[in-house]
C-alpha cells in the first residue's frame, strides 16, 4: 500500500494532540522531498509536559497491574490493525526498505505484548529471611518494587518504532508517567504511538511526545523532577547528557563497531548468510551491525569469495521496492561522511573488494581489507553499509582484536568449538556474545546494552522495568 500522509501532525501534550505549529519538516529519505510537517515543542511546552507528568505520578502508581496490561494490549491490537500503515510511514520517514519496515512493526507489537505480560508478573518483590543471627530473631522482611516516578526518554532515528517502544512500553508496565523526545528526522512513528495511546484511559499527564530542537534535550535531562533519563543515540551526546543529569538514574544505549569472528571449521554458508544480513540491513545504520569481520586464515579465501558473491547480489535503491535490501542512509550528508571515510581508508592502504560508490543518500554495500587500525572505519562507528575484513591465526588473537575497541555492545562468533564459544563468553568485553549468529540479532525480552563507551544499563522489558522501579523494604518485628 502507499500511505497518504497527513499534511501536518500534532505533538502530544499531557495525552492530547496539539497542532501548535508546522515548524518541523519531515522528508522522504529516498526522494529528499518534504512530505509532511510536524508541530515542534518549545521550552514552555516542555515545562508543561513535565508538570503534567509530575501530577500524573500518583494516578499512574495507583493503576492496577491489570489496568496497565489492558492499555498495552489495546496498543497491540491497534498496531496490528494499522501494521501496513505503520510500515509504510517508517519506509518514508526513515528510508527503511519496506520488508525491514514490516519487520520493525512486528517487533513493535511483540515489545508491547511482552510488556503487557510483564505488567502482571509476580517478580516485583521477595520475602527475605532476616533471622541470620540472634539479634534479628523474630523479624520478618520483604520488599516490593514501586514506580520511580516521571521518566524522560530520548529516542533515535534508526528504529523510530521499536526503540521508542522499548522506553514507552516498560514505563506503562511499571506505572511511570513520561515525556518523550523522538528524533527530529523520524518523529512520525512516535507520534502514531501517541495517537494510539491517546485512545486509552491513561491518567492525564501520563505521557507527552514532543518533537523539539536539540536544545530541548537539555530540558529533558536537567530537570530534577524527572527521576530517570533513558537515551539512545551517539556516545558523544549520551555521555554529555549523563554529565548534566544530576541525581537522576541514567540509562544509555549508545554506539558500537561490532566485530564478528569466523573461526576455523565454521559453517561458511551459514555464516555468510547471517553476516550479509547483519552488515547491510537498515543500510548498516544499527549500533550492532557487523562492521569488523575477523576470519581465520584457513577460511579466509573461501569465506571472502562467498561473501563477495552474496554482497554483490544485494539490490540497492528505492525502499518502496519489495526487492531492495539497501535503501538510503538517513541523510545525504551522512552518506557523504561515510563515503569520505571509505576514501580515507583507501588512501591509507585499504583495498575495496566491492562497493564504495554513492548515489545521493544510497551508499553501495562495501567490503574492504587492509584498513589500518587508526582509520575511522576500524576505530569508530561507521553507521553505514561497510565491513572491514581482517585475518587471524589464533582464536585468542581474534578475542584480543575484538576487545581492541572503545565500544562493546554485541559480538558474534561462528565456531564449531564449545570451548571457543565459552571462552568468548568469558573474555569478550561486550554486553552480549552471540554464538553462530550475527551480533545484530536481537529478541526483545533479552537484556540488551553495552559496556565501555557503548552505554550504561540494559533494555529488554523486564530489565527496563527494574530500572523504572525502586525497591521499598518492609520489616516487621513480632510482638
Amino acid at each position: 500500500m502507499k500511505t497518504a500522509l497527513k499534511e501536518r501532525y500534532p505533538y502530544y501534550l499531557a495525552n492530547r494532540p496539539v497542532a501548535a505549529n508546522e515548524d518541523l519538516e519531515v522528508t522522504d529519505k529516498y526522494s529528499g522531498k518534504v512530505v509532511t510537517r510536524v508541530a515542534l515543542a518549545d521550552a514552555d511546552v516542555i515545562e508543561k509536559a513535565i508538570e503534567a507528568a509530575v501530577e500524573a505520578t500518583e494516578p499512574m502508581r495507583k493503576l492496577a497491574p491489570f489496568e496497565r496490561k489492558e492499555v498495552l494490549l489495546h496498543c497491540v491490537k491497534r498496531f496490528e490493525e494499522r501494521a501496513e500503515e505503520l510500515a509504510d510511514v517508517l519506509r518514508i520517514e526513515a528510508g527503511k526498505p519496506i520488508k525491514d519496515s514490516r519487520g520493525e512493526v512486528t517487533r513493535l507489537i511483540e515489545t508491547f505484548q511482552i510488556a503487557a505480560e510483564e505488567a502482571v508478573r509476580d517478580h516485583q518483590g521477595e520475602v527475605l529471611n532476616l533471622e541470620i543471627s540472634e539479634r534479628s530473631k523474630g523479624y520478618r522482611g520483604m520488599y516490593k518494587r514501586v514506580p520511580i516516578g516521571p521518566c524522560s526518554f530520548i529516542s533515535p532515528f534508526n528504529f523510530p518504532l521499536n526503540l521508542t517502544a522499548h522506553k514507552v512500553a516498560p514505563a506503562i508496565a511499571a506505572g511511570c508517567p513520561f515525556v518523550l523526545k523522538p528524533a527530529s528526522r523520524t518523529p512520525l512513528g512516535a507520534l502514531m504511538i501517541g495517537e494510539i495511546l491517546a485512545e486509552t484511559d491513561l491518567p492525564k499527564g501520563a505521557f507527552s511526545i514532543l518533537p523539539c530542537s536539540r536544545d530541548g534535550a537539555d530540558l529533558f535531562t536537567e530537570d530534577e523532577r524527572l527521576k530517570l533519563l533513558s537515551f539512545t543515540g551517539s556516545p558523544d551526546v549520551g555521555w554529555k547528557l549523563k554529565s548534566k543529569a544530576g541525581k537522576k538514574k541514567v540509562v544509555l544505549e549508545l554506539g558500537g563497531n561490532a566485530a564478528c569472528i569466523i573461526d576455523k571449521g565454521a559453517d561458511l554458508e551459514d555464516a555468510v548468510s547471517r553476516v550479509v544480513t547483519g552488515a547491510f540491513y537498515q543500510s548498516g545504520q544499527s549500533c550492532i551491525s557487523v562492521q569488523r569481520l575477523l576470519v581465520h586464515e584457513e577460511e579466509r579465501e573461501a569465506f571472502v569469495s562467498k561473501l563477495l558473491s552474496a554482497t554483490k547480489q544485494l539490490k540497492s535503491g528505492d525502499p518502496a521496492d519489495e526487492d531492495v535490501f539497501v535503501g538510503p542512509m538517513i541523510a545525504e550528508s551522512e552518506a557523504e561522511r561515510l563515503e569520505n571515510w571509505i576514501q580515507k581508508a583507501k588512501e591509507a592502504g585499504g583495498k575495496i573488494l566491492c562497493g564504495g560508490g554513492r548515489d545521493g543518500a544510497v551508499v553501495e554495500p562495501t567490503l574492504m581489507t587492509n584498513v589500518p587500525k587508526d582509520q575511522p572505519l576500524q576505530a569508530e562507528e561507521a553507521f553505514g553499509p561497510v565491513v572491514v575484513i581482517d585475518t587471524f591465526s589464533d582464536f585468542d588473537e581474534a578475542l584480543r582484536e575484538t576487545n581492541d575497541s572503545r565500544y562493546g555492545i554485541h559480538a558474534g562468533v561462528f565456531t564449531p568449538s564449545l570451548d571457543h564459544a565459552m571462552k568468548a563468553w568469558d573474555e569478550l568485553e561486550v554486553g552480549g556474545v552471540l554464538i553462530n549468529e550475527m551480533p545484530s540479532w536481537r529478541v526483545d525480552n533479552l537484556p540488551y546494552g553495552g559496556v565501555k563507551d557503548s552505554g550504561l544499563g540494559r533494555e529488554g522489558l523486564r530489565y527496563a522495568i527494574e530500572d523504572m522501579t525502586e525497591i521499598r523494604t518492609l520489616v516487621i518485628r513480632s510482638a
